[in-house]
């Protein structure tokens, strides 16, 4: 099967940690290659933000990652693209002329509009990877996205052949928008098992307990809880990864801590190299995710992978991934989350149980072969012209 992956501006070959650049990179270029491995024909088109890229490059065996040019060659705040989405539609258009795809899958709102309206009669299938109406409510003033971003998104959720829903939590969403419910599967993302795993090299530490906070950095990660949580758990260390140290988000959280007397205590450090992460995960005693809002949630499950305990916000993705392999609490609740590390933190028999439960998990779940599996019965369905029925991925 010809398969082309649009993701207007996460490029899958780009470095993961900054504003923009995320989850939905390692979703894109984990799931190419794993449809690769199937067999399939991919390619992935994604906005050109380096006038030195070559227009096409080979990422793995059977898939090569498409540079289109839209706007300015230069990065852009994602929140800037819109004005460009026309002229992306309109390269997308003239290459499927030349070469015509099985099935479109787009991920993320802008993605899905180009793809919709450059695909004709070529099944689109779609990824939100996160709802404009999540943002508004959590984000409010702050929110930054583009007024049209929500009609955009029912409408994508009207026109797509089917809409893959990374868990529960965002089918009620769905609902809530008036997609219909039978163009809606529930496919999780997936983690690398091969990378991610228990055993495997540490990275340098301490003797301090290890709390471990990864991903990109921005305020709604909701890193600023648990600098505070830290104020109750004397001698106890934080690493905080992702971004870059001159980051606005990044100023703030060094900042924080120094008010609070614990710089010595409170490490950021930038962006981690992707294959350095796992390394980096099996050195806490515990990682810590508690966004405000997450439409899934990557690093509880990698970290699941690892044998490293998770405490993570009871909000979206969370509540499917984490189950009894971690403890769950409420966003924005610094007290909350210190007392659960502390109970965590002196209890290293229950440490090394949800460490266990969470190697099984992963490992029954999430891998990206079971998950590139369920995305192609989707694809196979909609090329025959059938809309496949929601079925709930829990337990």
């Amino acid at each position: 099967m010809k398969i082309d992956l649009i993701t207007e501006h996460a490029d899958p070959l780009a470095a993961v940690g900054g504003v923009d650049a995320g989850g939905q990179n390692v979703y894109v270029a984990a799931l190419a290659e794993a449809l690769a491995a199937r067999g399939h024909d991919v390619v992935v088109h994604t906005r050109r933000t380096d006038p030195g890229r070559p227009e096409a490059v080979a990422m793995a065996p059977g898939v090569t990652v498409e540079y289109v040019p839209a706007g300015p060659a230069v990065p852009l705040p994602k929140d800037e693209l819109p004005p460009h989405m026309p002229e992306f539609a309109e390269h997308l258009r003239r290459r499927w002329r030349a070469r015509r795809p099985d099935v479109v899958h787009a991920h993320f709102w802008m993605s899905g509009q180009a793809a919709l309206d450059a695909a004709g009669a070529i099944p689109v299938v779609h990824t939100y990877h996160a709802l404009g109406t999540v943002k508004r409510r959590w984000q409010g003033r702050a929110d930054t996205s583009p007024p049209h971003r929500v009609a955009v998104e029912c409408e994508i959720g009207r026109r797509a052949a089917a809409i893959l829903a990374t868990c529960t939590d965002e089918v009620s969403e769905l609902h809530a928008m008036g997609v219909p419910g039978d163009r809606i599967t529930i496919v999780p993302c997936g983690v690398d098992l091969e990378r991610f795993r228990p055993d495997g090299p540490r990275a340098p530490r301490g003797r301090r307990p290890r709390v471990l906070s990864i991903g990109r950095l921005v305020p709604r990660k909701g890193v600023d809880t648990v600098v505070r949580a830290l104020r109750e758990l004397p001698g106890v260390e934080l690493v905080v990864a992702g971004g870059s140290p001159g980051d606005e988000e990044a100023v703030r959280l060094r900042r924080l801590a120094e008010g609070y007397g614990m710089a010595d205590r409170v490490s950021v450090i930038g962006s981690v190299p992707r294959d350095q992460v796992p390394a980096l995960m099996r050195s806490a005693d515990v990682v810590v995710s508690v966004p405000w809002y997450e439409p899934f949630g990557m690093v509880p499950v990698e970290a699941m992978a690892c044998g490293v305990p998770v405490v993570a916000s009871a909000v979206g993705g969370h509540l499917d991934t984490v189950a009894d392999c971690g403890v769950l609490i409420p966003p924005r609740r610094p007290q909350a989350l210190a007392r659960t590390l502390r109970r965590l933190l002196e209890a290293p028999e229950q440490r090394v149980r949800l460490g266990h439960a969470g190697v099984r998990r992963a490992r029954h779940r999430y891998g990206w072969p079971r998950v590139a599996e369920q995305v192609e019965a989707v694809y196979e369905q909609v090329t025959r012209d059938r809309v496949p029925r929601l079925f709930a991925y829990g337990g």
